[in-house]
């Protein structure tokens, strides 16, 4: 064996034994709570096996509990990039990703993680839900905000960040709790909640709280909304009259002639849903939903030309939604386009063979 040779070897050992000396002294470390001394030596440890995962993972951990989120972002990048089964990773970058604010990747990484198990521990998964819920009403996705805000209505939490976190989903404002202002603090606390009385079922309680807030707050835009809509899929009759107030209060209110829109539509009664959805569609060209819903109209008015057409446009914006397909159908049956229904009706069982059905309705 030539020198080089011996001397590379010898080195080779020398590093393998200096790397087992320093995961063994950071793992002490850690057991010990020294966070400092930990990062140190792991620190070490990664420069000598930099493809050493739970290196990458322990050092990441303890960054995040050190408020040292774009070190930990970095560090959970590595163990990610080394690792297929990431999920804990992956969501604890996304709760760093939302302390530095890059909160479209927050949220992806939250709900990927989510997806791969990251929430198998009860704590885990209330932080992870709760940073999902902010985020997603941040995004303007105000329903899924609420759902997941529904899994803590059982747990009676009565955190007021929490609360607001809430009315502000229900209402529709696209900010985090701690960007509120001041001055509507108490309308988001109060709408909060309320409605976290009417998930826990509570109805009693809700219904007592949500009228003391229209009398408080009787110009709030989205009150009567948030109630109508927590209403809705147990009395939808009670929760017209709270849409038919909103309008009231905001005439323009798109969500609100939207929700009588599709009321209407579930009784039948296309007559007076065109009118809503028309209002819906004028005042949110945009949405899915009022499209779909002004298409339906139409379509059950006798006008399937223009209703086809416009169920037409909007499959496109929305491929996976069974509703749009679905009434497509019933637009092509009427017109007898028989291949076209039928064309249809196999995309309905494509979107929903693997059980996941998309709907544009609440």
């Amino acid at each position: 064996m030539g020198l080089a040779l011996l001397f590379s070897t010898f080195a080779i050992a020398q590093d393998a034994a200096d790397f087992d000396s320093l995961v063994q002294a950071g793992s002490a470390a850690r057991d010990q709570n020294d966070a400092t001394t930990a990062l140190k030596l792991y620190t070490r440890a990664l420069e000598l096996k930099p493809d050493w995962p739970d290196g990458w993972w322990y050092v990441g951990v303890l960054e995040y509990g050190n408020g040292s989120y774009s070190a930990a972002q970095d560090a959970l990048s590595h163990f990610i990039q080394l690792t297929s089964d990431a999920g804990p990773a992956l969501a604890l970058r996304g709760l760093c990703e939302f302390e530095l604010g890059a909160y479209p990747q927050s949220l992806q990484d939250i709900q990927h993680g989510l997806a791969l198990g990251a929430a198998n521990k009860p704590r885990n998964e209330a932080v992870l839900r709760y940073h999902e819920a902010l985020l997603l009403t941040l995004g303007g996705e105000f329903e899924d905000a609420l759902r997941q805000y529904a899994f803590f209505s059982h747990t009676g939490a009565t955190d007021p960040e929490m609360l607001t976190g809430v009315g502000l989903a229900g209402l529709r404002v696209q900010l985090l709790p701690k960007d509120v202002e001041p001055a509507r603090r108490e309308l988001l606390l109060a709408a909060g909640s309320a409605a976290f009385h009417f998930m826990a079922g509570d109805n009693d309680a809700a219904q007592r709280e949500f009228q003391a807030l229209f009398e408080r707050f009787p110009a709030a835009v989205n009150a009567h909304y948030f109630y109508g809509y927590l209403l809705f899929a147990k009395d939808p009759e009670l929760a017209v009259v709270e849409f038919k107030r909103e309008l009231e209060v905001a005439p323009a209110n798109a969500d609100a002639h939207v929700m009588l829109a599709w009321y209407f539509l579930l009784q039948n009664n296309s007559v007076e849903a065109l009118p809503h959805a028309q209002k819906a569609v004028a005042e949110a060209p945009a949405s899915t939903t009022a499209q779909l819903a002004l298409g339906r109209a139409l379509v059950e008015t006798g006008d399937v030309t223009a209703g086809t057409e416009r169920l037409e446009k909007v499959v496109k914006l929305d491929p996976g939604n069974t509703e749009i397909h679905l009434a497509l159908v019933k637009a092509y049956s009427k017109s007898g386009r028989k291949e076209d229904a039928q064309r249809e009706r196999l995309l309905c069982l494509e979107t929903t063979k693997d059980g996941a059905i998309t709907v544009a309705h609440p």
